[in-house]
Order: C-alpha cells, then structure tokens, then sequence
C-alpha cells in the first residue's frame, strides 16, 4: 500500500471508532430517555390523562428543529426522527393505559 492509502485507513478507522461510540452515546441516552416517557406514561395512566399531548410535542418538534439547525444537521431529519420517538412514546403511553 502507498503512504497516501495507508494514511487513508488510519483516518477511515479513527472516523469509524468515533461513530462507534457515538452510537454507544445514542442508545444510551434513548435508553435514559425512554426510562422518563415510561414514567410519564405510568402518571398518566394513573391520573386518566391523555397518552398524547400535541401541543408539547408541536413546541419539542419546533425547539428540536432549532437545535438541529444550531448543530448543523438537517432539520427535517431532526423532525422525522423526533416524530418517530414520539411515535413510540405514545404507543407506550396508550399500552399503560390498556
């Protein structure tokens, strides 16, 4: 291998280890994240309050979309991907209330 490649697969391979624990980043403050939407979703059940709140959630779409913009990533993956956590939250929430 020339120096150029070889200098290539060192910096593909400290690119590759920095996504790795990125991702280990990721899966754990989901996991943080839905360990509170559980919570909140057993207060709700035992309170009879609705498992969906529109209107917080339009303002975390909005607020998220200002901090993907702040951060330089797509905003309108930003909002696919909250409205998918969302998503989820809430059959969460309507499985509490079952």
């Amino acid at each position: 291998m020339t120096d150029a490649v070889t200098r290539a697969a060192e910096v593909l391979k400290e690119h590759r280890a920095s996504i790795d624990r990125l991702d280990a980043i990721l899966v754990y403050t989901l996991g943080e994240r839905f360990k509170h939407t559980q919570a909140v979703g057993k207060l709700k059940a035992e309170h009879d309050l609705p498992p969906s709140d529109p209107a917080r959630e339009a303002a975390q779409i909005r607020r998220l979309e200002d901090l993907a913009k702040e951060a330089d990533l797509d905003p309108e993956f930003a909002k696919k991907f909250l409205n998918f956590i969302i998503a989820e939250v809430i059959r969460h929430h309507q499985q509490h209330q079952s």
